[in-house]
């Protein structure tokens, strides 16, 4: 018999975590994501947090949902990768709201980036998406801009979502990042060209607006690309990617 996750008819709620941002943009865009998924999963609450410059961070979310009277939480990682925040960030996030607050049992799903040598193809639909809404027109080359990571594991995880998008879209398609790792968009884009490209679009690995989508979109535009994505919000496939990670029981925090 399945548990009920606490008051109200739709049993668990679910806390989005969000990376967090000094620009407001960033933050609006994940409760637009957040008001999305409740409409796509009517009759739980859908709260979003943050683990960094907007409130509430997910320890102070999961201690509200605990004394509103919730046993069980689902908490999904809007990460891109599975790098420092996932392993340690959000596991201690968890832990204080459990050690100092009304008991309360957290579920942790995978994030939304690749899983194993696994690329979800909703991921690569929000990705076409945004792209296609860029209206690059015909390109012949693609760079896929990502925010940057200092673990090895993590970059290569972008790189298996570079290899897909590519794959599927029929092009050559190089990694760039905006911080910690070489090489940066506007390198990307000149080395395409070096390479015989002519027309080189930027699709951008980015959940939300901010100052490294902004700093991309400047230096690929400087470099001569054709054009450059938005980042996924709350695009209807990444929708539908969260909803795919609810479906698959998370690993739960005893």
């Amino acid at each position: 018999m399945a548990r009920s996750g606490g008051p109200g008819p739709g049993g668990e709620p679910v806390l989005l975590v969000a990376h967090g941002s000094r620009d407001p943009r960033a933050a609006e865009a994940i409760r637009a994501l957040a008001r999305a998924v409740s409409v796509a999963r009517p009759g739980a609450p859908v709260l979003a947090s943050w683990l960094d410059h907007t409130a509430p961070d997910p320890t102070e979310a999961l201690r509200g949902l605990a004394a509103a009277g919730h046993r069980r939480a689902i908490l999904v990682p809007l990460l891109l990768t599975a790098a420092y925040h996932r392993r340690v960030d959000i596991p201690a996030a968890v832990t204080a709201a459990r050690q100092s607050g009304p008991p309360i049992e957290v579920g942790i799903t995978d994030v939304l980036g690749p899983v194993g040598d696994e690329v979800d193809q909703a991921l690569l639909a929000a990705l076409r998406r945004r792209l296609d809404e860029a209206e690059p027109g015909r390109f012949d080359a693609l760079v896929l801009a990502a925010a940057g990571t200092r673990d090895p594991a993590a970059r290569a995880s972008v790189g298996r979502v570079a290899r897909a998008l590519g794959t599927a879209l029929g092009t050559p398609t190089r990694v760039s990042y905006a911080s910690a790792a070489p090489p940066a968009v506007g390198a990307a884009v000149q080395r395409l060209q070096a390479s015989g490209a002519r027309r080189v679009a930027v699709a951008a690995y980015f959940l939300a607006p901010g100052l490294f989508h902004d700093a991309v979109t400047a230096a690929a535009q400087a470099a001569g690309a054709v054009a450059v994505a938005a980042p996924l919000t709350d695009a209807p496939d990444l929708v539908n990617l969260i909803l795919h990670r609810l479906s698959h029981p998370p690993a739960s925090l005893c």
